[in-house]
């Protein structure tokens, strides 16, 4: 399974990729507002900047919704940096550029899935990527977690090339389960990553493994 990294902070990413564990990156425009990028200009400097910092795929959303407009910003982001790839929200207009970017050769992660149906319609397109939402899922009751096995499921049924990114990841626990399920791409916040590190009983055995070693020391 692949990690990315969502988040538009350059200091987060540069300890993700300083770890060797990191694929890629996902951004969108709340991530960019949060760490204060604004202007077109300002987002596509900031897009390079993660770029020259990773090796794998970096995620830049378009903010357009219609046809004309999806595929004009789509190949600005495009002209960035190879590693781009357009995120393109499931709507009608959005299905359609996937499949123009397709035939032109560009990268494309489809967002905000929330059904096996969109998930499927994206991979028809012709997606890089597909990225459903676990943790938005759960917020309104559902299951994040069924969808993604769905998912990964009807596209193993038909051999799609299309990516399972599973996005939205909240915890631990959730990218665990993804690993089981055999989704081929996770992002989520650097703690998430992080936390995979943790077990208290790591903590007690090398704390044990340090007082014996100065007992020797003696």
């Amino acid at each position: 399974m692949k990690f990315f990294i969502d988040t538009a902070n350059l200091d987060e990413i540069r300890q993700a990729h300083a770890l060797g564990i990191l694929d890629g990156v996902t951004t969108n425009p709340s991530l960019m507002a949060k760490e204060g990028i604004k202007g077109r200009d300002n987002i596509l400097k900031h897009y390079k900047a993660i770029c020259d910092i990773v090796e794998g795929h970096v995620s830049a959303e378009v903010v357009s919704t219609d046809f004309k407009g999806i595929v004009e910003e789509g190949e600005l982001l495009a002209s960035i940096d190879e590693k781009i790839v357009v995120k393109v929200p499931m709507i009608k207009d959005g299905v359609k550029a996937i499949r123009h970017f397709y035939k032109n050769g560009i990268k494309t992660n489809c967002t905000l899935v929330f059904s096996a149906g969109q998930a499927l319609l994206a991979a028809k397109a012709g997606a890089t990527y597909v990225s459903p939402f676990i943790g938005r899922i759960d917020d309104v009751g559902g299951d994040g977690l069924d969808l993604i096995e769905q998912i990964v499921n009807i596209y193993n049924n038909y051999g799609f090339e299309t990516q399972v990114l599973a996005a939205s990841i909240r915890h631990v626990p959730h990218l665990i389960q993804c690993a089981e399920i055999g989704v081929d791409v996770a992002t989520c916040p650097l703690s998430v990553i992080l936390g995979l590190l943790k077990h208290p009983l790591t903590d007690v055995g090398l704390e044990r493994f340090l007082a014996d070693a100065r007992k020797t020391m003696e």
